[in-house]
C-alpha cells in the first residue's frame, strides 16, 4: 500500500506534492520522494522516512518546475532499501520518465525476465520499475496508443502517476483495485490516492479515475483513453481500503470512508449484539465502526484508549518486533473508566492476533470485568497479492484457528466477526475484491509470491 500524488500546471508543484504526501502519510511510512520537472530538467529528492522529516523549505524549493509526482512507500514488493524508494526516474531519448505506483503486479516475473532478455538493466527489485522499461521500449508516436500498449501488458493492481516529457499521466488497472482521484487546482489538475489530500491542497474534487482509464494531462488540458479490457473486466475495489487503510475523511469507491465504517459497525451490532456498560473502539480505524455499533444498540460510546499520535500505524511496520513495540507504546487505557465494567471492544480486523491479544491484556490490567470483542470485517483467511502486505496463511490466525480458538488466544469473553454478506450489504458500490476473506482472487495470482522475489 502506498500513497501517490501528481501535480500539473502549478507554479508551486513540489510544495503541493509535499502537502499531498503529508495527507497520505498513513498509506506508507518507510520512505518518500518527489520528482519535479521544469520543462528542461527533472529534479528528484528521495529519502527513507516520513515526508515531514525528509522535506523542508530549502529542499522543496530546489525541486523546481510546474509539474511533480510524489510517493510515500509501504513495501509489498522489494526490500526496504534506498534503491527501492519511488518515484523511479530515468532519462530516455534525452527526456525524463518518472513513475509512482500503488499496487502489485501479478505477472512481474514473466515481464521482468522477458525485459532482461531484451536488454533491460533493472536498478531496483520492485515490480514498479517494469512500467519504466516498457515505456522506454515503446516506439515514438502517439502517446495514447503507447500507454494503452504498455498497460495492456501488465496484470494485477496498479494506480500510477507518470511524468512523460511534458505530460502528467494517471491510470488505474481495469479492476480498479486501488483508489485514484482527480482534482482541480487553479488552472491545473491534481491526481492523488485519496481525496483527503485534495482538501489539504485546497483543490476541488472532480471525480475518481475510472477502472481501466488513462488520463493524459498536458498543461491545463485533459483527455482520457480506456484500456480495451476496461469494458469486459469486473470491478474489484479493495474492500480493506474502507475497513482500515483509507483516511475516514476520504471519498473513495463512490463513498465516504467514515460513513462506510459507521454502517459496518451498525450492521455488526445487528448481527452480533452484546450487553455491556459501554462500547469502545480501538483507535483509530475501529473508532468509527464502534460509533455505528453503539448507536445501533443505543449503548453509551466511550473513548476507552488514548492513542499516542507520535507513533505511526502498527499494521504497516515491516517487522514483528517494531509492530509489537509500537503496540505497547501506541495506546493507553483510561483505567478509571474501564475498571469493573463490562466492555464491548470494536476493532476493524484481526490479522496475526498478537496485536489484539496485547490490547486485551492491557484492558484486563485496567480492571475490565468482561470484554466482548466485535470485528467489523470477516476473518482474514488469505494473503493479498494486490498491494497489501498480508502475511502467508500460516501467519494469519483465522486460517489456523476457529473463532472460539481465536477468542481463547486473545483472551476475550466473546468474539464475533461481521459476515461477508453483511459487509457487502452496506456498500454503495457493488464491485469489491474480497479475496482476503474468501480466497477467491479476481485476477490470477503470481506463482512466486515471495515479496523479495526480485532481490
Amino acid at each position: 500500500m502506498c500513497g501517490i500524488v501528481g501535480i500539473s500546471h502549478h507554479k508551486q508543484a513540489s510544495q503541493m506534492a509535499f502537502l499531498g504526501l503529508y495527507a497520505l502519510q498513513h498509506r506508507g511510512e518507510e520512505a518518500s520522494g518527489i520528482v519535479s520537472y521544469d520543462g528542461k530538467e527533472a529534479h528528484v529528492l528521495k529519502k527513507v522516512g516520513l515526508a515531514v522529516d525528509n522535506f523542508d523549505e530549502n529542499s522543496i524549493s530546489s525541486l523546481k518546475g510546474h509539474m511533480a509526482i510524489a510517493h510515500t512507500r509501504y513495501s509489498t514488493t522489494g526490500s526496504s532499501h534506498i534503491k527501492n524508494i519511488q518515484p523511479i526516474l530515468v532519462t530516455h531519448r534525452k527526456k525524463p520518465i518518472a513513475v509512482a505506483h500503488n499496487g502489485n503486479l501479478t505477472n512481474t516475473e514473466e515481464l521482468y525476465f522477458r525485459l532482461e532478455e531484451e536488454g533491460s538493466i533493472f536498478q531496483t527489485s520492485m515490480d514498479s520499475e517494469i512500467f519504466v522499461h516498457l515505456l522506454a521500449k515503446s516506439p515514438n508516436g502517439d502517446l495514447k496508443q503507447c500507454l494503452v500498449n504498455v498497460l495492456s501488458q501488465v496484470k494485477g493492481a496498479y494506480s500510477i502517476v507518470l511524468l512523460v516529457e511534458n505530460c502528467l499521466i494517471g491510470a488505474r488497472d481495469p479492476q480498479g483495485f486501488r483508489p485514484l482521484c482527480l482534482g482541480k487546482l487553479g488552472d491545473g489538475y491534481v491526481l492523488v490516492s485519496e481525496s483527503c489530500a485534495l482538501d489539504l491542497m485546497k483543490a476541488e474534487f472532480v471525480r475518481e479515475i475510472e477502472p481501466g482509464e488513462i488520463v493524459i494531462i498536458k498543461g491545463n488540458k485533459l483527455e482520457s483513453v480506456y484500456l480495451p479490457e476496461a469494458r469486459k473486466s469486473k470491478k474489484a475495489h479493495c474492500i480493506f481500503e474502507n475497513v482500515y487503510f483509507a483516511r475516514p475523511d476520504s471519498y473513495i469507491f463512490s463513498d465516504n470512508v467514515y460513513q462506510v465504517r459507521k454502517r459496518l459497525g451498525a450492521q455488526l451490532a445487528k448481527e452480533h449484539p452484546a450487553k455491556a456498560d459501554f462500547v469502545m473502539g480501538i483507535p483509530d480505524s475501529g473508532i468509527y465502526a464502534a460509533i455505528g455499533y453503539a448507536q445501533e444498540l443505543d449503548l453509551p460510546f466511550e473513548v476507552g484508549m488514548i492513542r499516542n499520535h507520535y507513533i505511526g500505524r502498527t499494521f504497516i511496520q515491516p517487522s514483528q518486533f517494531l509492530r509489537e513495540f509500537r503496540v505497547r507504546v501506541k495506546l493507553n487505557p483510561i483505567r478509571d473508566l474501564i475498571k469493573g465494567k463490562k466492555v464491548i471492544v470494536v476493532e476493524d480486523s484481526i490479522v496475526r492476533g498478537t496485536t489484539s491479544r496485547n490490547r486485551i491484556e492491557e484492558l484486563r490490567d485496567a480492571g475490565a470485568k468482561e470484554i466482548h470483542m466485535r470485528i467489523s470485517c470477516p476473518p482474514i483467511m488469505s494473503p493479498c497479492f494486490y498491494g497489501i502486505d498480508f502475511p502467508s496463511t500460516k501467519e494469519l490466525i483465522a486460517f489456523n484457528k476457529t473463532v472460539q480458538e481465536i477468542a481463547d488466544f486473545i483472551k476475550v469473553d466473546s468474539l464475533a466477526y461481521l459476515s461477508l454478506e453483511g459487509m457487502l450489504s452496506v456498500m454503495r458500490d457493488k464491485g469489491f475484491c474480497t479475496a482476503c476473506f474468501t480466497g477467491k482472487y479476481p485476477v490470477e495470482i503470481p506463482k512466486n509470491t515471495d515479496k523479495l522475489k526480485l532481490e
